[in-house]
C-alpha cells in the first residue's frame, strides 16, 4: 500500500472555521471551511480500491433516486458490485458509503488530522472525544439520502461535487417523537416518517467543495445531491452526553416494554446517574 503524509488539523480547519464550530457546538448546525479538496486519498479511484477492500459488513450501497421518507427495507439495489459503483458513479444513479474507514491505516491518520485541533473546543463542552470514525459518502447525480438521524457528533466535509443538507432542530418531539428515539437506541434504524410539512422547519445548507457542516446528535436532516458526482467525508465521534442520552432513551424503550413509568431526559443527561446506572444493571441482568 502506498505510504500517505498525515495531515495535520492545522491544513484542515482554518481559524475562522475553529471559531465558528465553538461558537455552534454542540447544539447549533453551521457552515464551516476546509482544506482537503482534491487530497488523493478522496479520489473516485482511491475510494474504489479502498472499498475493494474492507468486509461486506461495512459498506452500504443502493440506488440513489429515492423518496425522503423511504422505509430501509423499499430501499431498491442497483444490481452492481461495490468497485462498480464506484467507479460509473457518475451514470449509474447511485449512492454508497463506506463505514469506518479508519481502520485503514492511511484514512485513520487523516481523521485524527481533521479532529486534532477541535478535541481542545469539543472537551471544554461535553468532555473527551470517544469512538471516533469516519465515514465517506459517494453519490450520483440527483440522488437524495432521505429524512434520517445519526446518534453520533458529526463534521461532514465536501470534496467533490455539490450538495444541499437540510438539517432540522434536534430534540423536536413531532420530528422525532419520544418512541422512535427509544426504538433508535434499542437498535432501530436511523430512517425517520417524513411528512411534507416538515421542511418549513428545516435549514438548508448548500455544500460546495471546501465547505463543510456540524451536524448536532440527532438533529434530524436529508440530502439532496446537485448535478454531478459528489464525494462527502464524515468524521465522528461521541461524547460522554451523546453516549449518556442513548443510555436514557435505552432505559425508556427496556421501561416502556415493561408497562413502566419512563424517564425525562435532560439537557445534560450526562448528570442523570441514577437512570444510567439502572440501564446499565438491566442490561446486565439481560432484561
Amino acid at each position: 500500500m502506498t505510504a500517505y503524509k498525515p495531515v495535520t488539523a492545522a491544513q484542515i480547519f482554518p481559524d475562522p472555521a475553529r471559531d465558528a464550530f465553538a461558537r455552534a457546538y454542540p447544539n447549533q448546525p453551521v457552515k464551516l471551511r476546509h482544506e482537503l479538496t482534491g487530497h488523493e486519498l478522496l479520489t473516485i479511484d482511491a475510494l474504489a480500491h479502498l472499498a475493494e477492500r474492507m468486509p461486506a459488513s461495512s459498506v452500504e450501497y443502493n440506488l440513489g433516486k429515492l423518496p425522503l421518507g423511504v422505509r430501509p427495507e423499499d430501499t431498491p439495489a442497483n444490481g452492481l458490485t461495490l468497485g462498480e459503483t464506484i467507479r460509473s458513479i457518475e451514470t449509474n444513479g447511485s449512492w454508497a458509503v463506506l463505514k469506518n474507514v479508519e481502520r485503514d491505516p492511511a484514512y485513520g491518520a487523516l481523521l485524527d488530522g481533521a479532529l486534532a485541533e477541535l478535541a481542545p473546543l469539543v472537551a471544554r463542552e461535553t468532555g473527551p472525544m470517544l469512538n471516533r470514525e469516519a465515514f465517506l459518502f459517494l453519490s450520483s447525480p440527483g440522488s437524495i439520502t432521505p429524512f434520517h438521524m445519526d446518534p453520533e457528533h458529526n463534521i461532514l466535509l465536501q470534496i467533490m461535487g455539490e450538495k444541499v443538507m437540510t438539517v432540522f432542530p434536534a430534540g423536536d418531539q413531532e420530528l422525532v417523537p419520544a418512541m422512535k428515539s427509544e426504538s433508535f437506541h434499542d437498535g432501530g434504524h436511523r430512517n425517520l416518517d417524513w411528512r411534507d410539512h416538515f421542511r418549513d422547519r428545516g435549514t438548508p445548507f448548500r455544500l460546495l467543495p471546501g465547505d463543510a457542516i456540524h451536524v448536532p446528535v440527532k438533529a434530524p436532516h436529508f440530502v439532496e445531491n446537485g448535478p454531478a458526482v459528489s464525494i462527502s467525508l464524515s468524521v465522528t465521534w461521541r461524547s460522554e452526553r451523546s453516549v449518556a442520552e442513548g443510555e436514557l432513551h435505552g432505559l425508556n424503550a427496556l421501561l416502556r416494554r415493561r408497562g413502566l413509568p419512563t424517564t425525562r431526559v435532560g439537557a445534560r443527561p450526562e448528570k442523570q446517574r441514577a437512570g444510567r446506572i439502572a440501564y446499565r444493571l438491566m442490561r446486565k441482568l439481560g432484561a
